[in-house]
């Protein structure tokens, strides 16, 4: 199977993931855990099950100077725009923080014309305006339904959330090129555990998933928490850097607007909401937007 198929297929699946997650960290943020206990119970988490990994796989020899990418990477990647996720939930609903979310691809084009000289031909830019148009569709229809107890203030934090996804996704592109998954996510969540714990670590006992006794509830609150570790973080950032060795940072970051498209469906399915015309058209755009952004057209002599 071509290479650059399988990279689609990890980016489709990651996103999938990380559509699924956003409304169980809504869950976990408005009944079991702070921001800062959620990041660092990832953090944990994740370090814990790279480095088990790792432990069973060929040692992998890392340049330090490639070391000092991917440690700024997790940085920017997870602990900031993971954090600032956090936050912006902890203010907003899913469906604001969704529809900025959508601008992500935006923002990595326009980085990625400088820094890895990715050309913005006008057939790109059309397919990421169609994407995000597609993710835009259905959130804006909802746009009244879903406030939080401060939009703004959660928008502001989605945004930055974004901007330093876009800036991991620029500056890892080519380290993603000569290591494995594993070996990046070992380093990114090791930096990331040193770098949340000692803020996150007076606030455990003040939470419900770890300060609270035993209950018949606690099963939902440790579901909930065991699948953004395992799947929304483990699983979903393992698939990025294998994705990003066979495509360009744009058409990686175009996927992103699947993210509020598999929210809705899965809210369909489950019952939370109806089927609309809008959600098999935003579903249409998206991929037809994504499409576009990773074929490469040749003109005719």
């Amino acid at each position: 199977m071509d290479k650059r198929v399988n990279g689609h297929a990890a980016i489709i699946f990651a996103n999938v993931i990380f559509g699924l997650g956003v409304p169980v960290t809504k869950y976990l943020l408005e009944d079991w855990v702070t921001p800062m206990t959620y990041m660092a119970t990832r953090c944990i988490g994740a370090a814990l099950i790279f480095w088990v990994i790792a432990a069973f796989l060929p040692k992998e020899k890392v340049e330090r100077k490639d070391l000092c990418i991917i440690l700024l990477g997790g940085l920017l990647g997870f602990v900031v725009s993971q954090t600032l996720t956090a936050w912006s939930l902890n203010y907003t609903s899913p469906v604001y923080y969704s529809l900025i979310a959508t601008l992500t691809p935006i923002a990595v084009m326009l980085l990625a014309a400088p820094f890895l000289q990715e050309k913005i031909t006008p057939i790109k830019l059309l397919g990421v305006l169609l994407g995000i148009g597609g993710a835009a569709l259905m959130v804006v229809l909802k746009w009244q339904s879903d406030a939080g107890s401060n939009d703004l203030l959660g928008i502001i934090y989605a945004l930055l959330s974004l901007l330093t996804w876009a800036i991991y996704l620029i500056i890892t592109r080519k380290v993603s090129e000569k290591y494995s998954a594993v070996t990046q996510m070992k380093w990114v969540f090791l930096i990331s555990t040193v770098a949340v714990l000692p803020f996150a670590w007076k606030e455990f006992p003040q939470t419900a998933l770890y300060g609270r006794g035993f209950s018949a509830d606690i099963w939902t609150g440790i579901a909930g928490m065991a699948f953004i570790v395992i799947f929304a973080t483990v699983l979903g950032y393992f698939l990025i850097p294998y994705a990003m060795k066979y495509l360009r940072a744009t058409t990686v970051s175009v996927y992103t607007n699947l993210q509020p498209v598999v929210a809705s469906l899965v809210a369909i399915a489950i019952g939370q909401d109806i089927f609309t015309w809008d959600k098999p058209v935003a579903a249409l755009m998206v991929l037809l937007g994504a499409w576009l952004v990773t074929t490469e057209f040749k003109k005719k002599p």
